[in-house]
């Protein structure tokens, strides 16, 4: 018996993407310590990782560390550079 999926048609809503805007800087972070981690394997190739490729590793972890506690506390928000 095949049973046919319905089309989801419903949109997100204000506070869905309410919800993803808060959690961004998060994401964001997230997605600095992958490429950072992809660089590393990637630099196996080409004769190991170097400092530099490292410290960018430890300062995406950092990153994801004060996002995380900011959103946790609720003092999440878009971060200026000084």
């Amino acid at each position: 018996m095949r049973k046919h999926l319905v089309p989801v048609i419903a949109e997100p809503t204000a506070a869905d993407l309410a919800a993803i805007e808060s959690e961004w800087p998060l994401i964001a972070a997230e997605l600095d310590v992958l490429d950072a981690e992809i660089t590393l394997i990637y630099a196996e190739d080409h004769g190991g990782p170097t400092v530099l490729d490292w410290r960018r590793l430890r300062r995406a972890e950092s990153r994801v560390t004060r996002a995380a506690a900011d959103l946790a506390t609720g003092t999440a928000g878009p971060r200026r550079a000084a």
